[in-house]
């Protein structure tokens, strides 16, 4: 008798971004800010994600908080446009950096990509992103920004 064959379950390609404020929780310390309402940074993060998954037809399956103001997210995006997934992360760093002047909070991004495929896309918990193969190599991206500095976009 022959054994069951498992089928593996739908996949496609695309891309896992963990996007991370620098030294957030030190910064919202020192600036004197809430972490229950959102800020000057974390108000327009949640707004950046927000156009930026709108353009780029990305799901966003954890982080993102419009109640309190974003300081972290995983989004996956489908198929993506590589070029202007780049251009248009480049952007949200650059005004992250832009508003951390501004607010002489310095408050900075750091944004991990992987390239790969995509099993399952549902909202989940940091935690299980990190167990599938894209979401691990976006975070190990984003880990690597961060003990370099942060404040860059790292690729896998």
């Amino acid at each position: 008798m022959r054994g069951i064959k498992k089928e593996k379950a739908p996949q496609t390609s695309g891309a896992g971004i963990f996007l991370d404020l620098d030294n957030f929780k030190e910064i919202m310390k020192k600036m004197g800010w809430t972490e229950f309402k959102p800020n000057a940074i974390t108000g327009n993060l949640t707004q950046l994600i927000q156009s930026f998954a709108s353009k780029h037809t990305a799901n966003i399956l954890w982080g993102l908080d419009q109640e309190r103001g974003t300081e972290e997210a995983y989004l996956e995006v489908v198929e993506p446009d590589i070029e202007g997934l780049n251009r248009d992360l480049e952007n949200i760093r650059k005004e992250i950096e832009m508003l951390g002047k501004k607010t002489k909070s310095n408050a900075t991004i750091s944004i991990g990509v992987a390239y790969g495929n995509i099993y399952n896309i549902k909202p989940q918990g940091r935690r299980e992103i990190v167990k599938n193969p894209l979401g691990n190599r976006a975070w190990k991206a984003l880990q690597k920004a961060k003990r370099s500095g942060g404040n860059k976009i790292i690729q896998l």
